[in-house]
């Protein structure tokens, strides 16, 4: 963020220009799509632990009786 004539302007995370109200925090909505494509890319991810699939009854979910 910049400050510009007493006021706090963005940057778009994308490309870096100033970002625009109606798409914030991005300039565009080409750069907000952009974004989302990465994270169903899976080119962004939030880390974590992998977990195990510890299903007794050969993973489907389902109650044994």
């Amino acid at each position: 963020m910049k400050k510009e004539n007493s006021k706090i302007v963005s940057l778009c995370p994308v490309c870096n220009v100033t970002s625009h109200v109606d798409y914030q925090p991005f300039c565009s909505r080409r750069c907000a799509d952009k974004d989302l494509l990465k994270w169903l890319n899976g080119e962004y991810y939030i880390p974590g632990i992998e977990l195990l699939d510890l299903d007794d009854n050969g993973g489907d979910g389902g109650i044994d009786n």
